[in-house]
């Protein structure tokens, strides 16, 4: 039995599924592409419905140690290996999106430095709110500052907190939850469906 197969099946029934669905992908992947699912968090419905989109979670891919990881803001932002990643995702469904003009940018000066900026925001706490401050901050956020700070690309139109549809009860629940009765609708905003249909992105099969 080839090694790294017997290996996969060795693991849990869920990572193991996980493993084997990027193994087809995976020749393809270069670091530096973003990887988007549909979050099974407590608020991923809510940005579901806010959105209008059911991708509600993203990451950015680094090679380490001879895996795949992925850069994500959770609590706190840190990587996790892919297979562990796609296997908490809903349905275990995930879309892998490049620069469009990667082969122009992503040389491997700039692959370091999106390591490094990517290396600065590690264990900073995940922002529940959504603010732009740098001291905490959520998912999308930190791909965008990441690869704004790194390669001067913005990857998604920002928008503030109006622009989202806020009439949903589930939306307005979370809301309530996090801000009481007053809510940020001037502050900056970048989600995952933003980038996720940025034209700076095409999708990699």
């Amino acid at each position: 039995m080839y090694p790294h197969l017997q290996r996969v099946l060795q693991r849990p029934a869920r990572l193991a599924q996980a493993e084997l669905t990027t193994l087809g992908l995976s020749r393809k992947l270069r670091e530096g592409d973003l990887i988007f699912q549909t979050s099974q968090s407590a608020q991923s419905q809510a940005i579901q419905l806010a959105t209008h989109s059911p991708y509600s979670h993203c990451g950015m891919l680094l090679r380490q140690g001879g895996e795949w990881q992925v850069l994500e803001a959770v609590q706190p932002v840190s990587i996790t290996p892919m297979e562990q990643w796609v296997a908490r995702g809903k349905n275990q469904h995930f879309v892998v999106k490049r620069l469009r003009d990667a082969d122009q940018v992503l040389t491997p000066t700039v692959v370091r430095r999106l390591r490094d900026v990517g290396r600065r925001y590690w264990g900073k706490p995940y922002d529940l709110y959504f603010g732009w401050s740098d001291e905490r901050i959520y998912c999308s956020e930190l791909l965008w500052k990441v690869y704004y700070e790194a390669t001067g690309r913005q990857i998604g139109r920002l928008q503030r907190l109006r622009e989202f549809d806020l009439s949903h009860p589930a939306v307005q629940a979370k809301l309530r939850e996090r801000y009481g009765k007053r809510l940020p609708l001037d502050e900056k905003v970048i989600s995952p469906v933003r980038m996720f249909e940025s034209p700076e992105l095409v999708e990699v099969k």
